[in-house]
């Protein structure tokens, strides 16, 4: 009796495969795309202009192809998308499936080839627009990761998350900045969220951030300086700092475990790791609420 059960759930799982590619095949569903970020840590940066020349998808049958509906090239300042702030790219139709990757094409210098007077990504330090360059050897597209699917007469929202905090980092002792993004892609119908206060900050602390790694994967050699062209806690998923109200909120987090790595700024510069928050459980489109406690946390 038991293998006729599993035959029969096996020919049961099988049909709903095959049904459910006949029901893609040929069917177009619609794509509702927008970006956000996290907070900057380099409190000297005041801007950070990204210029989107076209949209593309990645589709495993045919390659790379192209949003045709994207109505660009668009700038924007990532630094106002912040604190769960997003804005919309554009709705774009497409053929229903699954699908992993987006790719940005981007109006952006590579570096060695001069400094441009009018530079289509820069940051604006002190009032001044400062370019943002290709990291050598790079392209102009950078890709967005995340399996999302598009339903067949239906439409799955899509936020892009370019997390400036990694994205933008100096170019050794050059003072050139470039943009090397690990953007995410987030189902918004999935994203869940954690919040909470801080209580018992240290007296010397200017700035306390929070950063939320995948439950394990947070390494203490994290927080050492960084290499030359890399960024420091180059793991975390986001971040968020410190508000005027001891408050913080990590937005965008596909339901799972987190761990809450808390670390302290002195006069605008990363200083130590306070502690950690371990096992904090993110459930599709709710917020987990989670008081940190400075003087309570895990030093591990």
């Amino acid at each position: 009796m038991k293998t006729k059960i599993t035959v029969l759930s096996a020919l049961i799982v099988l049909f709903a495969l095959f049904t459910g590619c006949e029901e893609d095949s040929g069917q177009t569903g619609t794509v509702a795309l927008s970006i956000t970020d996290a907070p900057l840590d380099n409190e000297n940066i005041e801007g950070v202009y990204i210029k989107i020349n076209g949209l593309e998808y990645h589709s495993q049958d045919s390659g790379w192809k192209t949003f045709e509906g994207y109505e660009g090239p668009k700038t924007f300042n990532l630094l106002e998308l912040t604190d769960g702030m997003d804005e919309m790219l554009g709705t774009f139709e497409m053929e229903a499936g699954q699908y992993n990757q987006l790719r940005f094409m981007m109006d952006i210098p590579k570096m060695g080839g001069g400094t441009p007077s009018n530079p289509g990504c820069y940051l604006m330090i002190n009032g001044e627009k400062t370019p943002l360059f290709v990291p050598s050897g790079g392209q102009s597209g950078y890709k967005a990761v995340g399996a999302f699917r598009v339903p067949s007469n239906g439409t799955v929202e899509l936020t892009a998350d370019w997390d400036a905090r990694k994205a933008v980092v100096e170019a050794g002792a050059t003072g050139m900045y470039i943009l090397r993004p690990t953007i995410r892609l987030i189902a918004k119908g999935e994203a869940g969220s954690i919040s909470g206060g801080i209580t018992n900050i240290p007296d010397d602390a200017s700035k306390i951030i929070v950063y939320a790694y995948e439950d394990g994967d947070y390494e203490s050699a994290e927080a050492d300086e960084p290499a030359e062209e890399e960024s420091r806690f180059p793991d975390a998923v986001t971040s968020d700092e410190m508000g005027e109200d001891n408050g913080y909120k990590l937005w965008y987090l596909a339901p799972g475990t987190y761990d809450l790595v808390v670390a302290k700024n002195v006069d605008g510069s990363f200083d130590s790791v306070l502690g950690i928050v371990e096992d904090v459980e993110v459930d599709s489109k709710k917020n987990t609420n989670t008081p940190i406690d400075i003087s309570e946390l895990s030093t591990q």
